[in-house]
């Protein structure tokens, strides 16, 4: 077998020029694997969950600690690279409270290559808001040397992110400054109110699914059922690593706090199942019925299935399963009590 190197090298030496049509790079599928090989590969920036170059996504309900998980990202990152923190959720003070321990007063200590911005009120300008920030974040992200940036939250670059038509334009513009300066952008997301019997999926993420067809990697945080301070992580999309917190392996942490950083402690690996609240057979009847009652409204199944948090195969298991009969009650003499099993008791004196 050859030598890879001596191969690559004969590739690019043999093949044509590249060829530059408008918006277009075109060159033959080996020559563009010849000099993609020749540059690093990317590396972890965060686990398996975020890896250089990717526009990454973290979503989660409210009040699950998505912010703080991202936090502890930036800060386990930034003491080897420049990292920019944009805080469009947190005033100053609100996060130095978040880390400052209460009892002690002790302050936690943050790499110095972790930056934080936070929106100037005395700049905020309504008009052409979403296109001003994007200029600034840019702007703000080249004046720090910072290649790495996580941006909290969504709500605040894409006002309209659940429509199809401005979601795409948010995510290509997103796209295009991965592409143009090799950043790595993480993206902090919400998801709507969501049962925690049901498994984390793609369409839990709040917005219109062209965000998750454009993002890179995208990873959820959930909640315990069985212990309310459990949190789990699990990775939904991959591209450039391994899909290793799927549901059978999620990574389950509890928040703590400890000299003044509030953190995600590492309990286990464990499956989704185990932490999802158990369905009881009353609220299965009753979703059961909810089914049949939308679709005798004229609802598709897709529209069924996004009203309920179920999925399309689900839902339709559940049209064609019969609903169960009620039972009926038994019938009691007028001068009489029921017996057992329904049947005439005796007679009242």
């Amino acid at each position: 077998m050859n030598d890879p190197i001596t191969a690559i090298i004969a590739e690019l030496e043999s093949s044509q020029e590249t060829d530059n049509i408008g918006m277009f790079t075109i060159r033959t599928a080996n020559r563009t694997i010849a000099e993609a090989a020749m540059r690093p590969n990317p590396r972890q920036l965060y686990q398996e969950l975020w890896y250089e170059g990717e526009v990454c996504c973290l979503f989660s309900d409210s009040n699950l600690g998505k912010s703080i998980y991202a936090v502890q990202m930036a800060d386990t990152i930034a003491t080897l690279r420049p990292v920019l923190l944009v805080d469009c959720e947190l005033t100053d003070k609100q996060f130095q409270m978040r880390y400052t321990d209460i009892d002690t007063g002790v302050m936690h200590i943050f790499p110095e290559m972790l930056y934080r911005a936070e929106i100037n009120p005395n700049t905020l300008d309504v008009k052409d808001y979403e296109t001003k920030i994007f200029h600034h974040i840019e702007a703000a992200a080249q004046h720090m040397k910072c290649n790495i940036i996580i941006i909290d939250n969504l709500t605040y670059l894409c006002n309209s992110s659940d429509k199809g038509v401005d979601a795409g334009l948010f995510m290509m513009k997103l796209m295009n400054l991965k592409k143009k300066y090799g950043w790595s952008l993480l993206i902090i997301a919400h998801t709507p109110k969501r049962s925690l019997m049901s498994p984390i999926t793609q369409n839990d993420l709040a917005g219109s699914k062209k965000l998750y067809n454009f993002f890179d990697s995208v990873f959820a945080i959930g909640k315990s059922a069985k212990d309310s301070r459990l949190r789990y992580v699990k990775q939904l999309k991959v591209r450039a690593g391994e899909f290793r917190y799927d549901s059978s392996n999620v990574i389950v942490y509890e928040i703590e706090k400890t000299d003044g950083f509030v953190h995600f402690e590492f309990k286990e690996f464990s499956t989704e199942k185990e932490h999802l609240k158990e369905r009881t057979e009353k609220e299965i009847t009753s979703t059961h019925r909810n089914v049949h009652e939308l679709k005798s409204q004229g609802k598709s199944t897709r529209e069924i299935a996004a009203y309920l948090g179920l999925s399309k195969s689900k839902v339709d298991r559940l049209i064609h399963t019969p609903l169960p009969s009620v039972p009926t009650c038994p019938t009691v003499p007028a001068d009489g009590t029921p017996g057992t099993n329904g049947t005439p008791g005796t007679e009242q004196k």
